[in-house]
């Protein structure tokens, strides 16, 4: 789907801060108020805005590890995808599942309090019957941002927007 410059903007700016008042982006974008309640209106009725959610800081709700694990199965049918599936929804430190092509099958993002409670997460995690486990634990984050690029990265600094950093206090 193809945007508009304003369409993009009132996307970049509504995934950054879903709460901005019309008020606040009539005045930033220099459109009426009701130009943008109908443009906002047309994305949420047509899927572009999925849902608006809050974003909780990782350290400040007790889970500051974030481990990247690698799956690997010799299992590829109906059966054991639907158990693995019901696995990980039962899972709830585990934050993203993805079905990957190349070396691995499956790349999960989980959340955790610590070593103990990532080893509790793997105990839960390994009754999917699984060939392969790696795992990686973040040291640092560089960049971590839920929002998608509907134009071009110039918008994101003529606005004056800012990416979420996740080590911020």
């Amino acid at each position: 789907m193809s945007f508009s410059n304003l369409e993009r903007q009132i996307l970049e700016a509504l995934q950054h801060d879903a709460d901005i008042s019309l008020t606040e982006l009539s005045d930033r974008l220099h459109q009426s108020k009701s130009t943008l309640w109908r443009a906002i209106k047309k994305f949420e009725s047509s899927g572009v805005i999925d849902r608006k959610v809050v974003l909780l800081n990782a350290r400040k709700v007790n889970l500051p590890l974030t481990v990247y694990v690698s799956i690997r199965t010799n299992q590829h049918n109906d059966a054991w995808s639907r158990q693995f599936r019901a696995v990980v929804e039962g899972i709830p430190e585990i934050l993203e599942v993805h079905r990957m092509s190349g070396d691995l099958d499956y790349l999960i993002k989980a959340a955790v309090k610590d070593m103990d409670d990532y080893d509790r997460v793997y105990q839960q995690l390994i009754k999917a019957n699984l060939s392969d486990v790696s795992s990686s634990f973040v040291m640092e984050t560089i960049k971590a941002t839920t929002a998608l690029p509907p134009g071009s990265s110039d918008l994101t600094r003529r606005l004056n927007l800012r990416t979420i950093r996740m080590d911020s206090k």
